[in-house]
């Protein structure tokens, strides 16, 4: 649903690893979607602040407007820093979006292939892994940023509400731009038109009849 706007991607446990840099190339941001899994990333736990301090690096470039953070998780940070890191990044001009993945009465974290549970995600001892949504975390961290949270149990919904906000976004910022287009100019020519008469009345001389 993208128009010209430009998508990274980075993944995150207990350490954040860049993915994919900021591009406009979407057919490869879908290819990497669709290569990353769980068995990616060797380190246990949910480090957002890892995820977040990564992104800010993302956005190297002064001119870039419109630093939105879209962040999966289910909310608990095992780094408790994830709220003081969020500010950080809302101090650079980064909105962080989150959406809250998992039960918030706690539970095993299924592995699918094609749709189908083929088994549950194991710690390193073999000791089945329970997630626990931790909405209020998320809330914060968007509230933090000025942002939003959404549940991410219903994914149109969750769509609908990722697009519509970065809609928002952009409109405000085109209208931004417009006003400024719109800075007056005409001290400038005003002041020529006198120099200019000045000079005729005082300066030139004048044929009488």
């Amino acid at each position: 649903n993208l128009a010209s706007d430009r998508v990274g991607i980075i993944a995150y446990a207990g350490k954040a690893f860049p993915q994919l840099p900021i591009t406009t190339d979407y057919a490869a941001a879908k290819m990497f979607l669709q290569n990353m899994n769980t068995d990616m990333l060797s380190s246990q736990g949910t480090a957002i602040n890892e995820a977040i301090k990564l992104a800010e690096t993302y956005y190297d470039d002064a001119e870039q407007t419109n630093r939105v953070l879209i962040i999966i998780s289910d909310g608990e940070d095992h780094s408790e820093e994830a709220t003081s890191v969020a500010e950080e990044a809302n101090e650079e001009g980064i909105r962080i979006f989150t959406i809250g993945v998992g039960d918030v009465k706690g539970g095993p974290i299924p592995e699918k292939r094609n749709g189908i549970v083929l088994n549950y995600k194991k710690d390193n001892q073999g000791e089945t892994v329970i997630t626990k949504l931790n909405e209020e975390s998320l809330k914060i961290i968007a509230k933090n940023t000025k942002g939003g949270y959404i549940n991410g149990n219903n994914t149109k919904e969750v769509l609908e509400y990722i697009k519509k906000a970065l809609d928002n976004i952009e409109k405000n910022e085109f209208e931004a731009q417009q006003f400024t287009d719109y800075n007056s100019q005409f001290q400038w020519f005003l002041g020529m038109a006198f120099f200019l008469l000045f000079i005729d009345v005082f300066f030139l001389e004048r044929k009488t009849e």
